[in-house]
């Protein structure tokens, strides 16, 4: 058996990730035999948020992440105003809805142009498609199509962002999310520039993204046969259709692999969090997120453990989250659970996020209110639960004299790419992983694939502070 580490850290992702495999020879192949996925820095913002005024954390859990800030953004806000007992009116819903649509668009386009496409086509030997392996790539006129789109994408990219902007007010971070509504009120004109850009970017999935997904998906068809996992698949649901959150365009259930066909419903108390193998103290091992702890330790303290990632569990088992798993629940996508599957899946939701962006348009009332009065509760306790680009989000909170008390946060790749749990099941990245044959040890290209198919977001599942302790100060705006 030969063990070896994949790219450490793992490049063309967002974050910072090692992945060890051991490669050993299966029938006479060589073939992925074991995986461990590692988080190599530790997030503290649960920390930060800790006695801090409670509207603070919708804008400072933005920081998280600057491919999904939104979606931490409303997790937040969801979670104060189910502590305050307060919604949103449509407008404000409405407005939610089309900000992190954007974002929603300008990540699947992302992920596809700039992280995973290298692992299939040859593109540009620049930034920021580099670096990338040279190993079966294979010759074929559909993939010369896909890679002269790779520039296009990054205007694509750019548009999304500045959809996102004409109500946002900026991007990444917008702060238009707060407690009760959003600041923004949306106006004719506003309308009509945020039209304008879908429509290009309507324009640019269906004709553009979706042909180029087939494309890989048709020359590589033997990757809809590897990276399963487990085929345990969760989704929080997203995008309201109702003030109160009880209709969804992506609806929230959870899908075992024993039964693929039957979507049960998600209770958020069945959701534990296991540190077995990771660098946090056993003392909190198995806790429920409402009443969980982020303690970490000195990583020589415990040997056997190998993440700064917990490992999420829901009813003691393994879930993987992210666009596969949204569209199964909802009905939408049902052909597999593997690599090619998983990118098929994202660029439909691309396209069905799309469209009903057009719809929720037409819902905009201009120059309508926006904000239903909000004021921090004394004390009390939220859950908000939704769905980042890359999969299932929550946030809980605890609040005591009108201050955070506690706050904890899971996110998709806290799932996605989880270490083993109690029980030494692997997380649902590293489960997938097991089991993908490798053509050359040395540069296990397909080990990769399978990684990138997931889109791992170690940006929002680890953050490290300066070990020298010294502060950083960041101006912007022309500030002194």
């Amino acid at each position: 058996m030969a063990t070896i580490t994949v790219m450490d850290p793992v490049t063309r992702i967002e974050g910072h990730l090692k992945v060890e495999v051991s490669i050993d020879q299966v029938n006479g192949k060589n073939q992925v035999v074991d995986a461990k996925c590692t988080g190599t820095l530790f997030r503290g913002f649960e920390t930060i948020l800790r006695g801090r005024d409670p509207r603070d954390a919708p804008i400072l859990t933005q920081r998280i992440c600057g491919v999904c800030p939104v979606s931490h953004s409303l997790a937040s806000t969801l979670a104060l105003e189910a502590a305050k007992g307060v919604q949103a009116n449509d407008n404000a819903r409405t407005l939610r809805n089309l900000t992190l649509g954007a974002n929603y668009l300008q990540s699947h386009i992302l992920h596809f142009y700039l992280l995973a496409a290298l692992d299939y086509v040859s593109g540009p030997r620049s930034a920021p498609w580099t670096p990338a392996w040279d190993v079966d790539l294979r010759a074929d006129p559909r993939l010369d199509v896909v890679a002269s789109h790779l520039p296009k994408a990054i205007e694509a990219r750019r548009r999304a962002h500045e959809m996102g902007a004409v109500f946002g007010g900026r991007m990444p971070s917008p702060h238009t999310l707060v407690p009760g509504g959003y600041t923004n009120v949306p106006t004719a004109d506003k309308i009509t520039a945020f039209k304008t850009q879908l429509s290009w970017l309507t324009n640019f999935i269906n004709n553009i993204y979706i042909p180029d997904v087939t494309a890989v998906a048709t020359v590589y068809s033997d990757y809809k046969s590897i990276g399963k996992g487990w085929g345990n698949l969760l989704a929080f649901g997203v995008f309201d259709q109702n003030a109160a959150g009880t209709s969804k365009l992506l609806k929230r259930g959870l899908v075992v692999s024993s039964s693929p066909t039957s979507v049960a419903s998600v209770n958020a108390g069945s959701i534990s969090e296991h540190v077995t193998y990771s660098w946090y103290n056993n003392n909190t091992n198995g806790l429920k997120p409402a009443s969980g702890a982020t303690a970490p330790v000195d990583p020589a303290t415990k040997t056997k453990a190998y993440s700064w990632l917990k490992a999420p569990r829901y009813n003691g088992g393994p879930y993987e989250t992210g666009p596969l798993a949204r569209m199964w629940v909802n009905g939408d996508y049902r052909s597999g659970v593997s690599v090619m599957d998983r990118h098929a899946a994202r660029a439909m939701e691309a396209l069905k996020v799309a469209r009903a962006m057009s719809t929720w348009l037409n819902q905009l009332s201009p120059g309508g209110p926006v904000y239903t009065a909000y004021s921090n509760p004394v004390t009390g306790s939220g859950v908000g639960l939704t769905e980042a680009p890359r999969g299932a989000l929550g946030h809980w909170v605890k609040i005591a004299s009108s201050k955070v008390s506690n706050y904890q946060i899971i996110t998709p790749t806290c799932w996605n790419a989880s270490p083993k749990d109690t029980n030494r099941k692997n997380g649902p990245m590293e489960k997938a992983i097991i089991g993908t044959p490798i053509a050359d040890p040395t540069k296990p290209v397909e080990v990769l694939r399978v990684i990138h198919s997931f889109d791992p977001c170690l940006s929002c599942a680890v953050h490290v502070m300066r070990p020298n302790g010294k502060p950083v100060v960041i101006r912007t705006g022309g500030c002194r």
